[in-house]
């Protein structure tokens, strides 16, 4: 059975890497002087009533937008479960918003995730599932890494039989700016184990997501 390509390696080495980034972490005093300086670089006077709270604002929306780098996905699914009465069927949890960003433009990504796996005699709380979908999203993002990002801490921590990724999106970096299309979106999979050996239990997958198969 083909397992996750994406290798505990690979996973403690960006782990590492994003130690490595919380040390050399600015002041909020500094990142709040960050956006000032933005803010006269597009033109504005940052002394005027209207922006003079601005730099602060900004900074604690940020806490909220990339909170999942202070989130680790595979503690979220470490608690687990084994009497599950023989359960083997697939498990699905479908339409979960998310709001990521761009790392390119640092504008919104807005979608849903679809999450499924085949317990292996363990499986998880639902919510638990939702919350690393956030915790990845609440990144710098591209959709790619973040659709296998969910994938591998599954395969990783619950070690199923198989999982199942599918994550759609709208890019407001090509729906703000560049060619300006709107309403288009971008899909994105990863199929891990059985989801990728079994045709048929894709299809099942894709049919119970409402996808066209």
């Amino acid at each position: 059975m083909t397992r996750n390509p994406f290798t505990p390696v690979a996973a403690n080495a960006a782990a590492q890497q994003h130690a490595r980034a919380v040390e050399q972490r600015p002041s909020r005093s500094e990142a709040e002087e960050a956006v000032r300086v933005l803010l006269r670089w597009a033109g504005e006077d940052v002394a005027r009533e209207g922006l003079r709270d601005t730099p602060k604002r900004v900074v604690k929306a940020y806490e909220e937008f990339f909170r999942g780098y202070d989130q680790d996905p595979v503690e979220l699914l470490s608690r687990t479960f084994e009497e599950v009465e023989g359960y083997d069927e697939m498990v699905l949890l479908r339409d979960i918003d998310f709001e990521s960003h761009c790392e390119h433009h640092m504008v919104p990504i807005i979608g849903k995730a679809h999450v499924a796996y085949l317990p292996d005699r363990r499986v998880v709380g639902i919510s638990k599932l939702a919350r690393v979908v956030d915790a990845y999203a609440k990144r710098l993002q591209i959709q790619e890494r973040l659709t296998a990002q969910i994938a591998s801490a599954i395969d990783q921590v619950l070690k199923p039989r198989g999982v199942a990724v599918m994550v759609s999106s709208q890019h407001h970096c090509m729906t703000t700016r560049g060619v300006h299309k709107h309403g288009t979106q971008m899909v994105t999979s990863c199929m891990v184990g059985a989801f990728r050996d079994d045709p048929q239990l894709r299809r099942e997958f894709q049919m119970m997501i409402g996808m066209p198969v």
